[in-house]
């Protein structure tokens, strides 16, 4: 079924529901759906409502056409920016993507083209980054005279290591699918006819798991992340304790003792 978000009419990305499902398409192929304003506002609404419905388990987002996942930011855009709206413009576009990041859910970024610059940092606030095997991914920001912005500097090195998030950052260069797999950027590469199928299969597989776990599990990664390891034990050790007091924890070690399948409420 077809989505509307209440009060934003979408006209740059299709949201779409099919049972625990969530499909996001960035809609802009003429311009190889690069990221404007206004995109990133419906992507924000979008995101806000998909948090918000206990239906909805995970998330598939990718782009239309055969071309392009997000080809970056709207250069047109881009290139009237005072300082003071630059500032601006990252932040609006880091807290989308942190949005994306933090939903509770997860998020696969179904890769179907060029991921670059804007695109690139979209996939890395993903869970899961799937490609097709002629994907192209890069950070070419430096071209224009400026650096990522959405949070590129930050999610890359903790994702492939500061040296390899170094050289795609400093060179401006693209990859493959197969080197970012290589270097941990993608997590698989396949024929583009399987990409939505293997998404599917794979939020399937996570959401038979407790939802609540599932959200305690990616705020435990997330959150740990960002300190010491010391500190992240002491968020998981937390966020264990309040799963431990969940309906979903008893039905779940009821149902291994009895050698059943769960049946988990999300409570």
């Amino acid at each position: 079924m077809t989505s509307a978000v209440p009060g934003l009419p979408l006209e740059n990305v299709i949201y779409e529901k099919t049972g625990p499902i969530a499909y996001v398409t960035i809609n802009r192929s003429k311009v190889l759906n690069a990221l404007n304003r206004d995109t990133l506002a419906e992507l924000r609404a979008v995101f806000d409502d998909i948090r918000a419905d206990s239906v909805i388990h995970g998330v598939i987002l990718t782009g239309t056409g055969d071309k392009s996942f997000v080809a970056g930011a709207d250069i047109a855009e881009l290139a009237s920016l005072t300082p003071v709206q630059a500032k601006e413009f990252a932040r609006n576009g880091q807290e989308v993507f942190n949005l994306i990041e933090s939903l509770g859910k997860p998020v696969i970024a179904a890769v179907n083209g060029f991921a670059l610059g804007g695109g690139c940092e979209m996939a890395m606030a993903c869970t899961i980054r799937l490609a097709v095997e002629d994907a192209k991914f890069g950070q070419p920001e430096v071209k224009l005279g400026v650096i990522p912005g959405y949070g590129g500097t930050q999610r890359l090195p903790r994702l492939v290591g500061k040296g390899a998030a170094l050289h795609l950052i400093l060179s401006g260069g693209m990859i493959t699918a197969q080197e970012a797999h290589r270097i941990g950027l993608v997590n698989e590469v396949m024929p583009r006819a399987e990409l939505l199928a293997r998404a599917e299969a794979i939020l399937r597989q996570i959401g038979s798991n407790a939802p609540l776990a599932i959200k305690f599990a990616l705020e435990a990664v997330n959150k740990g992340l960002e300190g010491t390891q010391e500190e992240g034990l002491c968020i998981e050790a937390s966020l264990f304790a309040l799963c431990a007091a969940t309906a979903d924890k008893q039905e779940g070690t009821s149902a291994f003792l009895a050698k059943r399948a769960p049946s988990f409420q999300g409570r």
